[in-house]
């Protein structure tokens, strides 16, 4: 039984990271029915998706570090539980208050990326970490692409609550598996919890990403957005005072600005914008009326069937990706995985009439998305202590979740100055889909230079022995063991 527990332990974690992606995605088939089905405004409906965005992009760095303290596994199976909570509040009501505040609920999941990949490298020999932790990193797309046919499914052939109680019943099945397969670690790094620090960095991402998100709908010079920006940057300072005067800060600013972590921070904010305009932009022009000359008309369930192939790309080369990574090290897979977003998107900006080069552009685009986002935590894991694994994956996922927000503003403010008249409606012409293509290439291309910039790591900071340095020390802390123990 405990050989197949362990057994389990990957495919129980990844089915976490992938149903978190699917939590994220099944809500979009809905948006433009639900102000119908709920009652409520357009501008309350997209709360929706804001909410999700906001808290799992406050949560991701506050639950990393408590799981570095308090328990990775304990810390997982909240997120998953607060996951399907909100799932299952969804289910229950129509009413626009509560499913608002429901999916922020769901928003706790984004921690489970990061909070998995710190169990794997606790959890596993070396010479599966590599692999284990490139699969995990790659459910984010994985869930993605799964996400939208199975919502578009559903909400054409059934009522939309039953969307939910899927969710609700899958989130369940996962929860219950992790918490029979997952064993807690044993590395912790045990202290005082900064409130202060996750009150500060919490302000400063909200009023930033509310600015973002909703920069296109009320106006990127209006006062709210602009004194939205002027408050996050005035937070930021202040929280920035605060963590590197703190004796146990949420994060080790001091450790974050080593080049060895900071340039990988720095690329996946900026392989998370590259990466977004596929997804974004393949969806648009797929669903487009083919009066434009250019769109297909497809519907959304054809739509995320035209991309499951992109997500199944991910799971498929997660390994190989591992491999090259073995092989050549994650700075060079994390290079060649920008270099290959890039080489996508010229693929777009060729041909994006036919239904074939757009698949096979946003392929080709999946493909580098798998290399960068495999080597990134494994960048990450050979640069920080093993006590800080946890909180370090957790801003470096943070960091992909703003470039994502950061495109999405990009690409609606680049499509808004760019329309046309279709009958009476404006639409997005095909130049300036393309301008998005090269624009998230040109991304991609920053993001191959700062991967080549990333030093080498030194000799003594191999994944194993930190692994092993770090565990002996939980074993022979009494601080450590109190914890283990509670």
């Amino acid at each position: 039984m405990q050989g197949l527990r362990e057994r389990l332990t990957v495919p129980a974690l990844a089915f976490g990271g992938i149903l978190m992606a699917v939590m994220q995605t099944v809500v979009v088939p809905l948006l433009p029915d639900l102000p119908r089905l709920t009652g409520a405004s357009i501008g309350s409906v997209s709360w929706m998706v804001t909410a999700t965005l906001l808290a799992g992009a406050v949560l991701t760095p506050v639950l990393g570090r408590a799981g570095d303290m308090y328990g990775k596994r304990r810390v997982l199976l909240i997120a998953l539980g607060l996951m399907t909570t909100g799932s299952l509040v969804c289910a229950l009501t129509s009413d626009i208050r509560l499913l608002i505040a429901a999916r922020a609920l769901s928003g706790a999941a984004a921690a489970v990326v990061p909070l998995s990949i710190s169990i794997l490298r606790d959890e596993l020999p070396p010479d599966r970490t590599g692999s284990a932790v490139a699969l995990m990193s790659s459910t984010v797309g994985i869930g993605a692409a799964l996400g939208l046919p199975l919502a578009a499914l559903i909400v054409q052939y059934a009522d939309w609550h039953v969307m939910f109680w899927v969710t609700t019943a899958l989130g369940a099945f996962g929860l219950a598996v992790a918490w029979w397969a997952v064993r807690e670690s044993p590395v912790r790094s045990p202290g005082r919890f900064d409130f202060t620090g996750a009150a500060g960095l919490g302000a400063a991402l909200v009023f930033l990403l509310l600015a973002i998100s909703q920069g296109s709908d009320w106006g990127w010079t209006s006062p709210a957005v602009l004194g939205l920006l002027a408050a996050a940057a005035v937070v930021t300072v202040l929280w920035w005072r605060q963590q590197m005067g703190a004796r146990e800060p949420l994060v080790d600013l001091r450790l974050a600005k080593q080049p060895r972590v900071a340039l990988p921070h720095l690329t996946a904010l900026v392989v998370g914008f590259a990466f977004y305009a596929n997804s974004l932009v393949t969806a648009q022009l797929l669903q487009a009326p083919k009066a434009t000359g250019y769109g297909l008309g497809l519907s959304i369930f054809a739509t995320g069937l035209c991309m499951l192939p992109s997500g199944l790309i991910m799971l498929v080369l997660s390994p190989v990706s591992a491999r090259i990574s073995a092989a050549r090290g994650p700075k060079i897979t994390l290079a060649l995985g920008a270099a290959v977003i890039a080489t996508g998107y010229a693929t777009r900006i060729v041909d994006s009439r036919h239904m074939w080069m757009i698949i096979l552009g946003a392929a080709v685009v999946s493909v580098g998305t798998t290399l960068a986002y495999s080597a990134l935590p494994t960048l990450i894991l050979q640069a920080v202590p093993a006590s800080q694994t946890a909180s370090a994956n957790g801003v470096n996922v943070l960091l992909r979740t703003i470039g994502q927000a950061t495109c999405s503003a990009a690409v609606a403010a680049l499509l808004a100055h760019h329309t046309t008249l279709l009958g009476a409606a404006s639409v997005p012409t095909l130049h300036g889909y393309l301008m998005a293509f090269a624009m998230a290439g040109t991304v991609a291309l920053l993001g191959c230079a700062l991967a080549l910039a990333i030093p080498r790591p030194r000799p003594a900071a191999g994944l194993s022995r930190q692994r092993g340095e770090a565990a002996g020390e939980a074993a022979t802390s009494p601080a450590g063991t109190a914890l283990e123990g509670a």
